[in-house]
């Protein structure tokens, strides 16, 4: 299909390109599309958004992904996460580079985002007394101040859940930080977030991985990173594990009518690495380096392919040799 789609759109958009002996008409043709496509902006190529899965410390898996996207030039307009990509997301729609979130991320403890000390696990464990995700928040205002979501270089939105309702919270105003706390509170370990007059936990549970929301910002075309735990294959070797499972196979059952809805999904395989395996997070962003660049040529191309209506509206064959 991308083939036929691109030799026809090579009578239109760029007659000359075949005319170069030491490179098929087809790389040519994509070549000069993929330019066309990374310059344009929105309205001759579809609004893309970028949406980023829950997924603990797995999550750490979207900033490999993004570095390829980056890398490549490929256009962002709008970002929306949960829970990891909820931070992820905050970080990258907030203007911080991706060797800084790559920094960040690599120093990320089990007690970064809380007061998840050894003492305070007792504490869980013993005392029924859930933990504070204060934390969570302090991260983003080291790097992001008191930024709110007007103020973000990219437009962002990020889920959470009211405990009480079940309802799906959508932040797109107000202070991003505690949007982003939010969004990333675990139901079971955190205190609920009480956020006017509702008690909010980890969006996770109801929005996994939130296309939804990124259409709710105007996005045309998604690209979706996703870092669900391989639950199949997993055996719970602790409380946390058991709870992680739980809230990951809720997840993906909800979750599964989102994924369709994205226009391209890239899958770091991360499900073996636990909820709170710090160690294993520089493993995690590169295979999300990995996987990402394996998927780069077919992403471009079902950009190419949306955009091709958008990229031809109005062009004649003489304009395009111009050009």
């Amino acid at each position: 299909m991308i083939r036929r789609a691109l030799l026809l759109a090579l009578a239109l958009l760029a007659p000359a390109a075949a005319s170069a002996a030491d490179l098929s008409a087809d790389a040519l043709l994509r070549s000069h599309l993929w330019r066309e496509v990374r310059a344009a902006p929105v309205g001759r190529r579809p609004k893309v958004g970028l949406v980023l899965s829950a997924g603990s410390l797995r999550g750490t898996a979207h900033v490999g992904v993004i570095k390829v996207l980056q890398d490549a030039g490929f256009p962002i307009d709008v970002v929306a996460g949960t829970s990891m990509g909820a931070v992820v997301g905050a970080f990258y729609a907030g203007g911080i580079p991706v060797d800084k979130m790559w920094e960040i991320a690599s120093e990320l403890r089990l007690d970064t985002g809380s007061n998840f000390s050894g003492s305070r696990l007792i504490s869980l464990i013993l005392f029924d007394s859930l933990l504070s995700s204060a934390n969570t928040a302090k991260l983003v205002r080291k790097y992001l101040d008191d930024k709110r979501f007007d103020q973000m270089k990219k437009p962002f939105a990020c889920v959470s859940m009211d405990v009480y309702t079940g309802e799906a919270i959508i932040f797109r105003n107000g202070d991003v930080a505690t949007a982003v706390r939010a969004s990333m509170n675990l139901p079971g370990i955190f205190r609920p977030l009480e956020y006017r007059h509702r008690y909010l936990v980890d969006g996770g549970v109801v929005d996994y991985i939130p296309v939804d929301v990124a259409r709710l910002l105007g996005a045309q075309w998604i690209i979706a990173s996703d870092t669900e735990n391989d639950y199949t294959a997993s055996r719970p070797k602790s409380v946390l594990d058991s709870l992680e499972q739980v809230i990951d196979i809720r997840g993906s059952y909800l979750s599964r009518e989102q994924r369709k809805q994205a226009n391209f999904l890239i899958r770091p395989p991360v499900g073996d690495i636990g909820m709170f395996d710090a160690k294993r997070i520089p493993e995690a962003m590169e295979r999300g380096v990995i996987e990402a660049s394996r998927d780069l040529d077919a992403a471009e191309e079902s950009l190419i392919l949306a955009s091709l209506p958008l990229l031809s509206k109005d062009w004649t064959p003489a304009q395009a040799a111009a050009r």
